[in-house]
């Protein structure tokens, strides 16, 4: 039985929920930015476009912001908010900003939101702190927020290409992975440094539940690990096979249940 299992999480786990991932060809979030005329689609996380041009990005959010009854947790949620109940939860690295998986009630200790959220909000120039509610009321109105002190453009406390993850990140991985005895990777392309690195640090047996092999995990892979494993399919379908094979699906179903 496993004690200590590790989960990172990407995009793919809140496509249920109605979230694009980022780079699905056509359905993506890239694709579908091409109304805001960007010279790159990835130009509305970059820190420097966002101090010349917040516009494209707080349209954007106006979709994405959590609690807006918008996005419901989906079953892949659900199985780490199970995961956490069992106790067996050690950490879920999480590379999605929607705020889901607390929203499933996973605790917030066992969360780690590698590129932040939006419950707090600060400038993008002198860091001041802003309010995450004070800027979600400024932004859904369409207003760009900008700060008390400096007058700097503010933004909700995600990490935009051009910021460092913050320190937590590191401490974390230190402390986790010598720990994991199981890692589960869910819905992720493993493309963005550094939380793409996380499968290469652990020594435990790695199970990949995602539409494509990815990373390590592929047979050509430089360093495939003996005990890994890798299911092709969707997020909720793999979750619920697992639970299945676990005699939890009933457990998931119920968890799930809330979230309606």
């Amino acid at each position: 039985m496993f004690r200590n299992v590790v989960i990172l999480s990407g995009a793919g786990v809140s496509c249920a929920a109605g979230i694009p991932d980022f780079r699905t060809p056509g359905t993506g979030l890239y694709d579908n930015l091409q109304r805001y005329n960007l010279p790159e689609p990835e130009d509305v996380f970059d820190l420097d476009f966002y101090r010349n041009n917040p516009r494209p990005f707080v349209s954007l959010v106006q979709e994405l912001w959590p609690g807006q009854n918008k996005h419901k947790p989906t079953i892949t949620h659900s199985f780490i908010k199970l995961m956490d109940k069992k106790g067996i939860l050690r950490r879920n690295f999480t590379q999605n900003i929607d705020g889901l998986e607390v929203l499933a009630g996973v605790s917030e200790d066992k969360v780690y939101e590698c590129h932040g959220n939006f419950r707090t909000a600060s400038c993008v120039d002198c860091k001041s702190d802003f309010g995450g509610e004070r800027c979600k009321r400024a932004m859904l109105a369409g207003i760009i927020p900008t700060c008390d002190h400096c007058g700097g453009p503010v933004k909700p406390d995600i990490v935009f290409f051009g910021e460092p993850l913050a320190p937590q990140f590191s401490d974390l991985v230190r402390q986790d992975l010598p720990q994991a005895d199981l890692l589960i990777v869910i819905g992720t392309s493993l493309k963005i440094p550094p939380v793409c690195l996380i499968p290469e640090l652990v020594k435990c047996p790695r199970l990949l539940l995602n539409k494509e092999c990815v990373g390590t995990f592929g047979p050509g892979s430089a360093s495939p690990g003996p005990l890994d494993l890798f299911f092709e399919c969707e997020c909720d379908a793999g979750v619920r096979k697992l639970c299945q094979m676990a005699g939890w699906e009933t457990e998931l179903d119920s968890i799930h249940a809330t979230q309606a």
